[in-house]
């Protein structure tokens, strides 16, 4: 399991949701957390481990050591946003790229946990970006698709490099085509 990057077909992905929580699953989320954590990330949505998942992992603190702080959002839904304010966001999809985007300031998420019980959350400030952005991942949105029309100019130049190495890789046979990965993401959906 690795993260992919920009603009590998996964991250375009409308995931589904899961259906059964098993100990396959709970391994799939300790992966992830541990590459999110050698990664220096604070959330990882399984698209960007090439799951068609509605599964996202957070730990706003970033730290390995802050298990009580990790949480697992299995098909969340933000059922309420309230307020908006901008901030800056990366994403582990797309190194090194930042840029300031306009998000809810409070929201309501519902989800269920690696136990299969439902719970809600009242989530304000990082831990309610990192989910807002999550979120979008689970629908196929990039952090950059919500840029100002300004912003996502400058960074037009940034998200081409991302795609001619993408395709150099490709052409290399280290990535398998898009419509291969399609077909991939397709047969391994949630049934």
């Amino acid at each position: 399991m690795n993260i992919v990057n920009y603009p590998h077909p996964a991250l375009r992905w409308k995931s589904k949701p899961i259906a059964e929580i098993n100990a396959k699953l709970r391994e799939t989320v300790r992966e992830m957390f541990n590459l999110m954590y050698e990664a220096r990330g604070i959330g990882l949505a399984a698209n960007q481990v090439g799951l068609p998942f509605r599964l996202f992992i957070v730990n706003a603190t970033a730290e390995p050591e802050e298990t009580e702080q990790e949480l697992v959002f299995i098909n969340p839904e933000i059922t309420q946003r309230k307020g908006s304010i901008e901030g800056e966001e990366g994403c582990l999809s797309l190194p090194e790229l930042y840029g300031q985007v306009r998000r809810a300031e409070e929201i309501v998420v519902e989800a269920f946990d690696l136990q299969g019980r439902e719970f809600s959350m009242t989530l304000t400030e990082l831990a309610g970006r990192v989910v807002q952005h999550e979120t979008d991942h689970l629908d196929g949105v990039m952090f950059t698709d919500r840029l100002s029309e300004s912003a996502q100019r400058e960074v037009e130049g940034r998200l081409d490099d991302f795609e001619s190495q993408f395709r150099r890789q490709q052409a290399d046979g280290e990535i398998p085509s898009d419509d291969e990965i399609k077909r991939q993401l397709k047969a391994t959906e949630p049934k």
